[in-house]
């Protein structure tokens, strides 16, 4: 089997994770591709707008009818969450043969060597790194890497709760995740709720 670790704040989840998520499976032949978010991330602490288990809910909403991306709660508890003990935990419920993959963007990927034992993660897994076509970016050494030229998708997840705050209904959020937020009353929604249901946005 192989498999893809794709881990994130997913704060909240939206159409260019998914198109990435599905892309990989096409282009690699990956039977599942794990959406992980955050416990803990230790390079973005206190910057995480909704708590994990709203952030879970989302990625599950997200990911009904697509039968290679499956949601999960392994970072879930108050721990740091270290992308080697994610790693670790999955490796330990797969069978020896079984290939796991990194699934990242390049501008994570090239921060990889300021992580907690990065060492250890590039003996761990293989990587598949989401670039611009025609944007290069360095290999350590002993990083086993597969390129993906990434769609050119201008969405951040910073922009989504700028607008949300503001009354609008990004077009690219899903449908159940945007229902989800409205009801929680997630990103300041409270205040442009039933603007946001009227004025789903393009842009």
């Amino acid at each position: 089997m192989k498999l893809a670790i794709f881990g994130g704040t997913f704060d909240p989840v939206h159409d260019a994770h998914l198109r990435l998520a599905r892309e990989a499976a096409r282009e690699f032949g990956l039977d599942r591709v794990l959406f992980i978010p955050a416990g803990r991330p230790p390079h973005k602490r206190g910057a995480i707008s909704a708590g994990y288990e709203d952030r879970y809910q989302m990625v599950e909403l997200a990911c009904q009818g697509e039968p290679l991306l499956e949601p999960s709660r392994i970072e879930a508890g108050s721990r740091t969450s270290y992308s080697i003990h994610t790693i670790e935990r999955v490796k330990a419920g797969l069978d020896p043969g079984d290939r796991v993959y990194f699934l990242m963007g390049a501008d994570a990927f090239a921060e990889v060597q300021t992580w907690y034992r990065w060492q250890s993660v590039l003996d761990a897994v293989d990587f598949i790194v989401a670039a611009r076509p025609g944007h290069d970016y360095l290999v350590p050494p002993g990083a086993r890497v597969q390129r993906m030229e990434a769609l050119a998708l201008p969405v951040s997840s910073s922009d989504i709760r700028r607008r949300l705050a503001a009354g609008e209904a990004p077009a690219e959020v899903p449908r159940a995740v945007l229902e989800y937020i409205w009801k929680r009353e997630l990103y300041g929604t409270q205040v442009g709720r039933a603007g946001g249901r009227a004025r789903r946005s393009a842009h």
